[in-house]
C-alpha cells in the first residue's frame, strides 16, 4: 500500500517543481537563469523577476539520486582536489558540462542495462521468481536501470542533427537536479564558507559569465556592530547596480518589499515548522525536515511557499491532536542529528535509528535557513546568522537551546569531509554538550555528497554506543 501523503508535503513538491520548470521555460525562452549559493539574499533577485537555481540544494538532489560520486570524479579529472567540498565538486562538473546518464548502444540506441541493478521478480503471491538457469533470483524488468555513464552536453551539442544526438539528450538522467539550465549570471555570499568564493569564482570563469559577490566576514561576537551592518547594506546597493546592468532593468522597489514579505512569512512558517520537533513524541523526523529543505532554499520569496509551509503547520497540528507521526517506529530515544546529511547514503542513515528507536528531532541545518528580519538594517543582520560564521559562543548556545527545547537524550554528530568550517570546532562542541547538558555524543565520519568518504560499519558502532550510553544515562537518572 502506498504511504499517504499530506497536503502540505504535495504543496511543497509542487513548489520546488514549479521553480525548476520556470527556469528551464525561462532558458528556453531566452531569458536570463542565474545560479546562487543557498544563503545569498534572494530578495534582491526576486526585485528583478529572475528565475535562480541554487547548486547547494542541487548537488544534494544529485548525491541523493546516487550520482555524486561519477560527478565528483568528473570534477577531479577535470583537476579540481577530491579534499574540497563534494557540493562544489558536482557543481564545477556540472557547469563545466558534465552529466551523469544512461549508457545505450550508439548502433541500437537501446539502453545497456547493468546486470547488478534490478529488485528481485515476485509472482501474484509475493514469492521471489527463482531462475532455473542459473537458480538466482530473476530481476523485475521495472527496476533494472542502465549503466550509468558521463557525458559532456558541449560534445553533445557538436554532433550533427539526427536520432545519435536526440538520443544522448534524452539519456540525460531525467530527475530534475540533472536537468537545471546552464547559467547566465552567478550571486555568491560566502557567509557559509570560504570555499564558495572560490567555487563561485570558477563557475563564473569557466562561463564566462558575471559574478555578483556579497562578502560577509566571521562575526566573531554575539552582536553584529552597526559598522558590519553598514559594510554589507553597502554591498546590496552594488549588487543592486550590478543586477540592473546584468538585467537592463532598474530596481523595482516595490518587487523587493513584497519578495522580503513573502521570504519572511516562509521562513517564519518554516521556523514554527521546525518546532514542531519539540513534541514527545515528535510528529515527524528530523529527516522530514532535510526534505523540505528545497522549498526555503529554492524558494523563500515566494508566497507558494509560505502558504505551502502553513498548510504543513495545519498538517502536523492535526498529527499532534491524533497521535500520529512519520517515523515508522516507537519513539524510544531522542538525538540532536549535527551538521548536514550524507545525501548518497541515507538508507544507511536511517536504518540503525530505526532498529533501536532513534529518532533525529533535533537539527541545526534547517532552522539556519530562518532568516527573519524587520527592516534593511535586520536583513543585513540576519544574513550574518550562518551557522559557519557566528563565533563559537554562539553557536554552542543556539545547539544547546536546540536541544533542551527538544528534549534529547543524545548527540549524534557528523564530520563531515565537505565541510570542514563546520566540522572543525565539533570536537569542542562535543565536549561542551557533555559537560553543560549531561548527555552523550557520537561523532561519525562521512560526507554530505562523496559515497566514497562514508563508512556504513563505522556509522552502525557509534549510532550502538550512542545508544548504550542514553540507556545507562537513563538508568543513572532512575536511579
Amino acid at each position: 500500500m502506498a504511504k499517504e501523503v499530506s497536503p502540505g508535503v504535495l504543496a511543497l513538491r509542487k513548489v520546488v517543481d514549479d521553480v525548476h520548470a520556470d527556469a528551464r521555460k525561462a532558458k528556453a525562452e531566452g531569458k536570463l537563469v542565474g545560479w546562487s549559493s543557498s544563503k545569498f539574499p534572494c530578495e534582491l533577485a526576486a526585485a528583478f523577476d529572475l528565475d535562480v537555481m541554487y547548486p547547494e540544494n542541487q548537488a544534494a538532489g544529485i548525491a541523493a539520486n546516487r550520482d555524486g560520486e561519477i560527478m565528483c570524479q568528473a570534477a577531479e579529472d577535470l583537476g579540481y582536489d577530491n579534499d574540497i567540498c563534494g557540493y562544489a565538486r558536482i557543481s564545477l562538473a556540472y557547469a563545466a558540462g558534465k552529466r551523469a546518464a544512461r549508457k545505450f548502444d550508439p548502433e541500437t540506441l537501446e539502453y545497456i542495462i547493468d546486470p547488478k541493478s534490478g529488485k528481485p521478480l515476485k509472482d501474484a503471491d509475493g514469492n521471489v521468481v527463482i531462475d532455473p538457469e542459473t537458480g538466482k533470483p530473476k530481476k523485475d524488468p521495472k527496476t533494472q536501470q542502465p549503466y550509468t555513464v558521463l557525458v559532456d552536453i558541449h560534445e553533445i551539442e557538436a554532433l550533427p542533427d539526427g536520432p545519435l544526438k536526440d538520443k544522448y539528450w534524452e539519456s540525460i538522467k531525467p530527475y530534475r537536479q540533472m536537468r537545471i539550465p546552464q547559467p547566465d549570471f552567478v550571486l555568491c555570499c560566502n557567509n557559509i564558507c570560504n570555499c564558495m568564493t572560490k567555487w563561485y569564482e570558477n563557475i563564473a570563469r569557466m562561463c564566462n559569465i558575471p559574478l555578483v559577490m556579497i562578502d560577509i566576514p566571521y562575526n566573531n561576537t554575539v552582536e553584529v556592530h552597526d559598522s558590519n551592518v553598514a559594510y554589507v547594506r553597502g554591498q546590496f546597493d552594488a549588487a543592486i547596480k550590478q543586477l540592473e546592468e546584468i538585467t537592463g532593468k532598474k530596481f523595482d522597489e516595490k518587487k523587493f518589499e513584497q519578495a522580503c514579505a513573502n521570504a519572511n512569512r516562509t521562513a517564519s512558517a518554516w521556523l514554527r515548522v521546525c518546532d514542531y520537533l519539540q513534541y514527545k513524541p515528535a510528529p515527524y523526523s528530523g529527516f522530514d525536515l532535510f526534505n523540505h529543505m528545497a522549498d526555503i532554499v529554492t524558494a523563500r520569496a515566494k508566497v507558494q511557499a509560505a502558504e505551502a509551509f502553513e498548510l504543513l503547520e495545519k498538517d502536523l497540528e492535526k498529527a499532534i491532536a491524533e497521535g500520529t507521526t512519520t517515523t515508522p517506529f516507537p519513539e524510544k530515544y531522542r538525538v540532536m542529528f549535527e551538521g548536514i546529511p550524507c545525501w548518497p547514503k541515507l538508507p544507511d542513515l536511517f536504518k540503525p535509528l530505526k532498529a533501536n528507536g532513534v529518532n533525529v528531532t533535533a537539527v541545526v541545518y534547517a532552522p539556519a535557513f530562518g532568516f527573519v528580519y524587520d527592516d534593511l538594517d535586520g536583513m543585513a543582520r540576519a544574513y550574518y546568522k550562518a551557522p559557519n560564521s557566528v563565533c563559537i559562543e554562539q553557536g554552542v548556545d543556539w545547539r544547546e537551546g536546540i536541544c533542551r527545547d527538544n528534549k534529547v537524550d543524545g548527540v549524534l554528530v557528523h564530520y563531515n569531509r565537505s565541510c570542514k568550517p563546520w566540522s572543525g570546532y565539533m570536537a569542542e562542541m562535543q565536549r561542551r554538550f557533555t559537560a553543560d547538558l549531561g548527555i552523550p555524543c557520537a561523532g561519525f565520519d562521512g560526507d554530505q555528497a562523496d559515497p566514497r568518504n562514508f563508512n556504513a560499519a563505522q556509522y552502525e558502532t557509534r549510532v550502538q554506543g550512542l545508544v548504550e550510553a542514553m540507556a545507562q544515562n537513563a538508568m543513572n537518572k532512575e536511579g
